[in-house]
Formats: C-alpha cells, sequence, structure tokens
C-alpha cells in the first residue's frame, strides 16, 4: 500500500472516529452528507461485495425518510383532536304538586318542577360524563304571558369555576300547562363556527373547527387554480370570492382577518316541550336524542405511543454512536482491501 493511500486510510479513520464520540452525540450536531459515505467508484470496482455496504446507506436514506414522516404524522395526530360522534339522551320530565286546603302540610299553591337530565348511550369505561359537561349554555324560556318579561327565563352558563353537574331543576307556581322552549348551546372542543351562508354554500361546509374551514377554504383555491402563478402569496379571486370578500385580489395572510367576520356561533339546539299538570297524563318524561362528540379511545393509545417514540428518539443517539463506529469500520475494511 502506498503512502498516499495509507495517510487517506489514517485519516478517514480519525474523522469517523471523531464523530462517533462526539458529533454524534452533541444536540444539534449535524449528520454526515450522504454524498460523503458514498465509496468511490473504483473501489466498488475493486470489491464487488461492496454493493452491500452501499445496499445499507440506501437503506439507512430510507429508513430516515419514513422515520421523519412517521415523526411529523405522530406531532400532527396528537394535535389533532381525534373525536368520535355518540348519542346524548336528554330526559325532560316535571312533577306537579297541587294546592291543599288550609291548615294541611303542603303546599299552599300549586307548582310544578322541569328537570332536564341526559346520559351517553352505551358510554364505555366505568367513569361517566356529568351532564353539564357537554354543554357551554342551556335557556329555558317559559311562557313570558304567564311568567311575565321579568321571570319567563331561566338562564344557565358556564363559568371558569363552574361545578359540573347530572341535571338541571326549574320549580314554579303555577296549575296549568306551560309551553316552554329549550336553547342547549353545545360545548365544541376546539370551538365551532358556523359560516356565513354564500360561503358555506361554496366550500360545503356549514359548521366545522377553524382548521377545518381553513383547509376547505385551501382546497378551494388550489382546485380552482386562484393561487397567483408569479406572486404565490396572493390569490386571484374569482366572482364567488368577490362576492364574499369584497376584493379582486388578498394575500393569504389576510384570510383569517377577512374571515373572522364571516363566522358566527352555532346554531343552538332547540326543544319545544309542554309542561303538563295534568294528574292523568302518565307520559310526564319526554327524550330526544343528539349528536355529541367526545374523545375516541384510540387517543389514549395514540399517546402511547408518542410515549414510546419519544424514548426510542431519547435514546437513539447511543445507538447511531455504535452505528456510525460499524460504518467507520466497514469503510476502512474496505479501504485496505483495496
Amino acid at each position: 500500500m502506498d503512502a498516499s493511500r495509507k495517510r487517506f486510510l489514517h485519516q478517514h479513520q480519525q474523522q469517523q472516529q471523531q464523530e462517533a464520540l462526539g458529533g454524534g452525540l452533541r444536540r444539534g450536531a449535524k449528520r454526515r452528507k450522504m454524498a460523503d459515505k458514498v465509496l468511490p467508484q473504483r473501489i466498488r470496482d475493486l470489491v464487488p461485495e461492496s454493493q452491500a455496504y452501499m445496499d445499507l446507506l440506501a437503506f439507512e436514506r430510507k429508513l430516515d425518510q419514513t422515520i421523519a414522516r412517521k415523526r411529523m404524522e405522530i406531532q400532527e395526530a396528537i394535535k389533532k383532536p381525534i373525536m368520535q360522534k355518540r348519542k346524548l339522551r336528554i330526559y325532560i320530565s316535571n312533577t306537579y304538586t297541587p294546592s291543599k286546603p288550609e291548615g294541611e302540610e303542603a303546599e299552599k299553591v300549586s307548582s310544578w318542577e322541569l328537570r332536564v337530565e341526559g346520559k351517553l348511550l352505551e358510554e364505555p369505561g366505568k367513569q361517566k360524563r356529568k351532564f353539564s359537561s357537554f354543554f357551554k349554555s342551556l335557556v329555558i324560556e317559559l311562557d313570558k304571558e304567564l311568567y311575565g318579561p321579568d321571570n319567563h327565563l331561566v338562564e344557565w352558563h358556564r363559568m371558569p369555576t363552574t361545578q359540573e353537574t347530572d341535571g338541571f331543576q326549574v320549580k314554579r307556581p303555577g296549575d296549568v300547562n306551560v309551553k316552554c322552549t329549550l336553547l342547549l348551546m353545545l360545548d365544541h372542543q376546539p370551538p365551532q363556527y358556523k359560516l356565513d351562508p354564500r360561503l358555506a354554500r361554496l366550500l360545503g361546509v356549514h359548521t366545522q373547527t377553524r382548521a377545518s374551514i381553513m383547509q376547505a377554504l385551501w382546497l378551494y383555491i388550489k382546485n380552482n387554480k386562484l393561487q397567483d402563478g408569479h406572486e404565490k402569496e396572493y390569490i386571484n379571486c374569482n366572482r364567488y370570492f368577490r362576492q364574499i370578500f369584497g376584493c379582486p385580489r388578498m394575500r393569504f395572510s389576510e384570510i383569517p382577518m377577512k374571515l373572522a367576520g364571516l363566522l358566527q356561533h352555532p346554531d343552538p339546539i332547540i326543544i319545544n316541550h309542554i309542561i303538563s299538570v295534568d294528574p292523568t297524563d302518565q307520559k310526564k318524561t319526554a327524550c330526544y336524542d343528539i349528536d355529541v362528540e367526545v374523545d375516541d379511545p384510540l387517543k389514549g393509545q395514540m399517546n402511547t405511543v408518542s410515549l414510546i417514540y419519544f424514548v426510542f428518539m431519547t435514546t437513539r443517539p447511543q445507538y447511531y454512536k455504535e452505528c456510525v463506529k460499524c460504518q467507520g469500520g466497514c469503510t476502512g475494511d474496505i479501504l485496505n482491501l483495496s
């Protein structure tokens, strides 16, 4: 072996050892470029078995790409809430207490009590959610002619200090049937918004999260080729966008501000009910099923997977160090053979 070949081999082995001891373990240290690991063609011609080493490099590159892609997918999946649609059954019932003659220990004035309760159908697990946890607010509108303008509304709104409950009760005096309307506002997590009717028809989205609305908007822009071909940060509005946004052209960065004026609170769930005070009426309980979103059981499994991935990534430098050592040894052996 000539002196230049020995000097090259010595420098190459020193570089591999330095990277294995330091560069692979330091946070933020850059890995060697793939081009630096590729064997020269003359070495591959001299040693046909070196093709196995090249195959290993190709596999390493594919593995790195797969890990990077999976890491992004897991990060996005963890950020994105995994929800599942379930049925929430609402029970609306009332009791009636008639007045009693004077002298008896009972109510002197007839009254009724309305109860609003509910539960998830086929709820898995031992821990059950409180009924109030599904709602942001609940308003009961009683007959205004019977209870006047100041006493016909019963309101409950979620506050930071709200204690969850299994139901709501309302008691009022009265001996006649009462028409009432229940307005239930679901507590969506993350929050959902109702789109302007014109934009809703255009995107095919009525009520969704802000992220889903932005995604639908981007898909419409992309499918209709509204992005400017030269100035990529601009959108050339078609006639529908001009009517909705009121401009012929806008930047991507302007979309959130313009979209804010087109978003409204979702429509409440409206239930009309009659509070019966008829003693012969045996059907005083009404049931209503509504769709709600709850955390998917897979979310816990995803958190477990992410924990395993985190452990793997934190221990990876140790394996990386060993791989670099083996890689340097293989390269050195091939150069020695040549």
